[in-house]
């Protein structure tokens, strides 16, 4: 695992349209994975179109990788059931958070890139990497894979790192 470049903020927003596991609905949560990172959303009882609209963190480092998706529908007294899963790759985002730099200052929202569906990625349709107010944000319609059915809406944020207090102590020495 290589060194800490910056968090991510995932936002999952909702679902849409989730497959049946149970017998006339599902208890639906996600779990993301960032390398060996796990985070997860509360369970939603009896729903095939859920709001989280839950925020989790991960941290991120070199070489940026891909972050992975997993729902799953929650039972009482077995194995908890797959309801698919998806994946984004993360560089378009790590990049544009290289840019911020050049972008400091400018108010408002600027479209940095054009994220289109293709195999790095499971993307219902396109999506723009942004600069809005100096925060690097993705809006992303992701589909759900092995599954008859089902997309889930995130916000991907990220964050940069404040420096390290040994980085700070030699940049003060300099």
């Amino acid at each position: 695992m290589g060194e800490a470049v910056g968090l991510l903020k995932v936002t999952v927003l909702q679902g849409k349209r989730l497959v049946i596991r149970d017998f006339t609905s599902s208890d639906p949560y996600v779990v993301i994975k960032l390398g060996n990172q796990t985070a997860k959303t509360k369970v939603i009882n009896s729903c095939l179109n859920p709001v989280w609209n839950e925020e989790l963190c991960l941290s991120v480092t070199e070489p940026v990788g891909v972050l992975k998706l997993e729902v799953f529908d929650k039972d009482r007294f077995k194995a908890d059931d797959k309801m698919g899963h998806a994946y984004i790759n993360l560089q378009p985002l790590a990049l544009a958070a290289r840019l911020r730099r050049v972008l400091q200052g400018s108010a408002g929202e600027t479209k940095i890139r054009n994220v289109v569906p293709d195999s790095d990625n499971c993307l219902l349709r396109d999506s723009f990497v942004k600069c809005v107010n100096g925060e690097i944000v993705q809006d992303v319609w992701l589909r759900l894979c092995d599954v008859e059915s089902g997309e889930l809406e995130l916000k991907l944020k990220w964050v940069d790192l404040p420096p390290t207090t040994a980085s700070a102590a030699t940049a003060t020495v300099k």
